[in-house]
């Protein structure tokens, strides 16, 4: 593995970003959430350059959609007054990401329709169990729907992968995808739910950043 540097740079960037944004610098916060994202984006394009890896562009895409998307999801407590906003902004432009990373999974995927049968099923059940648990505003509702729905394909269609296309890249690929689903599931529970704690809101960053780190780091593999 290459670029290591960049991975333990986002996870104590990340660190710092939750110290801050606890302590309610909302500005430094999104800096620092920023930067922390950009890390992951150096360790994919640095580590698929090393490597010469030349079907990762989609990818690579992914992971900058995912450090604007970062931003945007914080800079909605900077600028309050266009808030949800900013805050459905940030989750439309994730949905593309998880599209990018969705193009590159189903483009090797031997299975894929039935991985979107075993999604739709998932994400019936995943989204019932939610929905029990949150209370929001029905546009929050139909982009959560539509959104785990895309991160659900994708969890399904890569786990295909990882026994019909196996290689290094597409089991670390699904790992990161599977705690990419996790993140999202905990920062749903957590924006909605009836409480927002913080050891929640902890473990979603440390899942996400854990999550687009390996996927970066895919980008090494063959």
């Amino acid at each position: 593995m290459k670029h290591l540097f960049f991975a333990f740079a986002c996870l104590i960037l990340a660190g710092c970003f939750l110290f801050a944004e606890n302590k309610k610098s909302y500005l430094l916060a999104v800096i620092l959430k920023g930067s922390a994202s950009l890390m992951f984006v150096l360790l994919g394009i640095l580590g698929a350059s090393a490597v010469k890896n030349t079907d990762c562009g989609v990818i690579i895409c992914g992971l900058i959609l995912g450090l604007i998307a970062d931003v945007l999801l914080n800079l909605r407590y900077v600028i309050e007054k266009k808030g949800k906003l900013i805050f459905l902004i940030g989750i439309l432009v994730f949905l593309i990401g998880h599209i990018m990373y969705l193009i590159w999974a189903a483009g090797i995927c031997k299975l894929f329709i039935p991985a979107i049968l075993v999604c739709a099923v998932l994400t019936f059940f995943l989204m019932k169990w939610i929905f029990g648990r949150i209370t929001a505003e029905n546009p929050f509702k139909i982009f959560g729907v539509v959104y785990i729905g895309a991160v659900a394909l994708l969890n399904v269609v890569s786990l295909f992968n990882m026994f019909t296309a196996f290689s290094q890249r597409t089991v670390m690929f699904f790992f990161g995808a599977l705690l990419f689903l996790l993140s999202d599931i905990v920062l749903i529970l957590n924006t909605f739910g009836k409480e927002q704690k913080l050891k929640f809101r902890i473990l979603n960053i440390s899942l996400y950043y854990l999550g687009q780190i390996l996927i970066a780091l895919s980008l090494q593999l063959i």
